[in-house]
């Protein structure tokens, strides 16, 4: 019962002496300075982690715990203090032992960010974010088949929270089975944008501005008129599935690029997103998309457009 309060006057009383330590030379004052910012960046992961899982539950509960044994050792409160103190070694191993899956994952992701990225450590973000794109391309394939109308919006630099603000928030993991269902008729979330940030699908009936140029042709819809106007006020990227001839199309930058195939959308959103954020290489092999004289002289600004964004 008394090595509680011994372990905890003297951990108080090692603090002390640090502190009082660190200003005597130059040296101890930048190893505490980079000792403590590795301790904030560990929790802030940690707790970032944590919120979207059972563990926030139990660190509010081990706080809790904490709190209840400082304070029955300051007021005198033996019992209780015993009691606590008695039961937190075990507590611990039945915590790891029933947490493990929890605490493996997130020492799993805590490599995921962009600190250890910048040293080389790994590339896990990449190739999410890869993966997503071809999540994605699969979706809007689909919902072209099936003439659905979709209108999804990739954020890049400037981020659109005004936009997200106003939607419904999911914060979701990207699949195309649920960007299919978000834009499916008759379903709560099938009227507006989807809004794709940092890997996840941010918000789901999102409304945009409508793109006021004169020059866009009559034949446009709102999706499309919707687009343009997005990748003009911010550098994202908004594909277009029309509902009425299931073709896909993209904006970026104010311009609009229409009736993409597959394999077209997914390298020019490798180029935009994937390439442009990361450095690496794009793919050196521009597909053909178009398979006869006729159709290239129907399209023939469209596939240029398309060549120049991929160059």
């Amino acid at each position: 019962m008394d090595n509680f309060t011994i372990n905890f006057n003297e951990m108080l009383h090692n603090l002390r002496t640090y502190f009082l330590s660190i200003g005597q030379t130059p040296i101890r004052l930048i190893t505490f300075i980079l000792d403590l910012t590795i301790v904030i960046f560990l929790i802030y992961q940690f707790i970032k982690y944590a919120k979207n899982t059972r563990l926030w539950q139990l660190i509010k509960g081990i706080i809790f715990v904490i709190v209840v044994a400082i304070l029955s050792d300051l007021l005198q409160f033996k019992i209780l203090n015993f009691m606590i103190t008695a039961f937190v070694p075990y507590g611990v191993i039945a915590l790891i032992i029933m947490f493990a899956p929890e605490l493996r994952k997130m020492l799993e992701q805590l490599g995921t960010n962009k600190l250890t990225r910048l040293f080389g450590i790994d590339k896990d973000i990449y190739s999410k974010t890869k993966e997503n794109i071809y999540r994605i391309v699969i979706a809007a394939t689909e919902l072209s088949k099936q003439k659905i109308g979709a209108l999804i919006v990739i954020e890049r630099d400037i981020q659109i929270n005004d936009i997200v603000e106003a939607g419904i928030k999911l914060d979701a993991d990207i699949s195309p089975q649920l960007l299919v269902n978000i834009f499916t008729p008759n379903t709560p979330l099938h009227d507006g944008a989807v809004v794709i940030s940092d890997n996840k699908i941010a918000a789901a009936a999102c409304i945009l501005p409508l793109s006021d140029d004169k020059n866009i042709s009559k034949e446009l819809g709102t999706r499309h008129r919707a687009a343009i106007g997005i990748s003009k006020e911010a550098d994202s990227i908004a594909i277009v599935v029309s509902e009425e001839t299931g073709k896909i199309s993209l904006a970026k930058d104010g311009t609009l690029i229409v009736d993409l195939k597959e394999e077209a959308l997914r390298n020019i959103l490798i180029k935009n997103v994937l390439v442009k954020k990361y450095g690496n290489e794009a793919p050196k092999k521009i597909p053909r998309f178009v398979k006869n004289k006729k159709t290239k002289i129907r399209y023939k600004w469209d596939v240029l457009n398309i060549t120049s964004l991929l160059k």
